[in-house]
């Protein structure tokens, strides 16, 4: 087996590249859902990324095939990323991108608190106890603050349960046998189980267009096929090359560019306080992702 290597320049330009586009996706979701309403385009999006998905998997001869145990709990993981984007997609629509992606993308502080407590051998301590606490109090700091004409206290809250949505999929790759299956698959059992749940809900949520125009469209045709399916398989070519661990180390770089996307694109009233929130959430991020310092090293 080849030892994934440390990021190099190449890996830090390319990741922090995926993180504003993951940040700038944030955006076109909240434009998009100005003509498509927010559960009808994620269930639109989740429809278009499963067909580049199979495209991929079928190009590199992808087994789909999976045992009963585990094609159970794959369904179980789409049921609850199903969840997680209707939370985030209506949080997008209720409040701001700025306030939405800070709260969103505490993910890993919620990741990091199941482990220790469900997870042999990564039990918190030091830095990343630190960096929980930090974190948390971003979090709250983000629903606390109510300035802005934006702010929705049900936006934060649907963003939040978007963050523990994401997290419980996460966690449910390492303690079940999802852990077996490669994550290209797992992905597209999730867009494929999403689309007709959330297609399905999407009416009972209201009008499913809003005077969508050619933008609208385009908005999703970005989010199915670059972000969802073609951004995904990149972002796993990366995992191949780098260690996990120093990929992870990137993901604070997206709430800080939700933030300074909203303010420049959208023209949203970032206070103090929301600055405040995303410097203690990206601060905790960091420090949980933390590698411990080697022996001798």
């Amino acid at each position: 087996m080849v030892e994934k290597r440390a990021i190099d320049l190449f890996g830090a330009a390319t990741l922090t590249g995926f993180a504003l586009l993951l940040s700038f996706n944030q955006v076109v979701i909240k434009l998009t859902a100005t003509g498509i309403a927010p559960v009808f385009q994620a269930g639109l999006r989740s429809a278009l990324a499963a067909i580049v998905l199979l495209i991929w998997i079928r190009a590199r001869g992808i087994s789909l095939r999976m045992t009963p145990a585990t094609l159970a709990w794959a369904s179980v993981s789409g049921l609850i990323f199903t969840f997680q984007f209707i939370a985030l997609f209506i949080a997008l629509d209720l409040t701001t991108v700025s306030r939405a992606s800070v709260i969103f993308y505490s993910m890993p502080v919620w990741l990091g608190l199941a482990a220790h407590l469900w997870l042999p051998g990564e039990k918190l301590s030091g830095a990343r106890l630190v960096g929980m606490a930090l974190a948390m109090a971003g979090v709250a700091l983000a629903m606390l603050d109510r300035s802005g004409g934006s702010a929705s206290l049900w936006g934060d809250l649907l963003a939040l349960a978007g963050a523990l949505g994401w997290a419980t999929v996460a966690l449910l790759t390492r303690v079940t046998p999802l852990s077996t299956v490669q994550p290209s698959v797992q992905l597209f059992f999730q867009a494929v189980i999403s689309a007709p749940v959330m297609l399905g809900l999407a009416p009972l949520f209201g009008d499913l267009w809003r005077e969508p125009h050619l933008a609208h469209v385009a908005g999703l045709l970005f989010q199915g096929i670059l972000v969802m399916g073609l951004g995904f398989v990149f972002w796993l070519h990366l995992l191949s090359i780098y260690r996990a661990s120093s990929v992870a180390s990137f993901s604070f770089l997206s709430p800080v560019f939700s933030v300074a996307l909203g303010w420049l694109l959208l023209g949203e009233q970032v206070g103090p306080g929301i600055w405040g929130a995303l410097a203690l959430v990206a601060a905790g991020i960091v420090l949980i992702n933390r590698m411990p310092a080697r022996p001798g090293a």
